[in-house]
């Protein structure tokens, strides 16, 4: 069992580092008012994506072990606010700042960890569960960022996977070409 758990949390890490690589290349793509921009009334802009998944991996991760995963000085629903005089850099910081926090966790993370119990909102999970559901959460809304950079960029947009219409030349490409080719920034 160990060994399974061992390979499990290097598989989240694998996976969130992947997420985190894609979220990035979508947004190198963006120009700096592409990132404040919504579709409509009801829509988030990229910034406002990303203000909500840093203060989720702040709130979740940390004292992840030993404290409640919806922390008391969260407040959620500012996630979902930007100033007007809020700066691409400021928003990439509390990006960054999040990130280190997801990272620095489960790199603290042991195999018979992966078994514990921690709440969130009160609700029992395990480890695994909460690391699912984090990656869950986290994967939808980095599919929003990139759905929303490739709106914007349009016929500019550089693919962050196999380009429409080469789908065939990944067939007989060896799969090390596959990754560099789909995760170039």
């Amino acid at each position: 069992m160990a060994d399974l758990a061992a390979h499990y949390l290097d598989e989240i890490r694998r996976q969130l580092r992947g997420h985190k690589r894609m979220a990035e290349s979508a947004m190198a793509q963006l120009e700096d008012k592409d990132f404040f921009t919504t579709l409509d009334p009801e829509s988030n802009s990229i910034a406002v994506l990303v203000n909500h998944i840093a203060g989720n991996a702040r709130s979740r991760f940390t004292d992840f072990l030993t404290s409640d995963g919806e922390k008391p000085d969260r407040f959620r629903d500012r996630e979902f606010e930007i100033s007007t005089t809020t700066a691409r850099g400021e928003v990439m910081r509390w990006w960054e700042e999040g990130w280190a926090q997801i990272f620095s966790t489960l790199d603290s993370l042991k195999p018979e960890d992966v078994y514990r119990t921690v709440t969130i909102r009160q609700e029992p999970h395990t480890v695994l569960q909460a690391l699912n559901r984090a990656l869950a959460h986290y994967a939808q809304h980095i599919g929003q960022i990139v759905f929303l950079a490739k709106h914007l960029r349009s016929e500019q947009w550089k693919t962050l996977s196999i380009p429409r219409g080469k789908s065939e030349d990944y067939k007989t490409a060896p799969p090390k070409t596959h990754s560099r080719e789909m995760h170039k920034p």
